[in-house]
């Protein structure tokens, strides 16, 4: 397994040359989202879609979230 500091390295040389500061930091923070995720999935900390679709529901009937519709 590589140290956090390589798979970093490795994702900003995946980069175009011409990414900008905010594209590479983009791609930093979205491997981190999908590596969270995965670790949630594999302790079993998931819920269905169709509790997350409630919990939608239930924020845009609250007024926490605004829907765009």
């Amino acid at each position: 397994m590589s140290s956090v500091k390589d798979r970093m390295a490795e994702i900003i040389q995946e980069q175009p040359e011409d990414a900008t500061y905010g594209e590479i930091m983009r791609e930093l923070a979205f491997e981190r989202m999908v590596e969270r995720g995965l670790a949630d999935s594999r302790t079993g900390r998931v819920i269905s879609n169709e509790e997350m679709a409630r919990r939608i529901r239930s924020y845009f009937s609250t007024g926490t979230i605004v829907s765009p519709i």
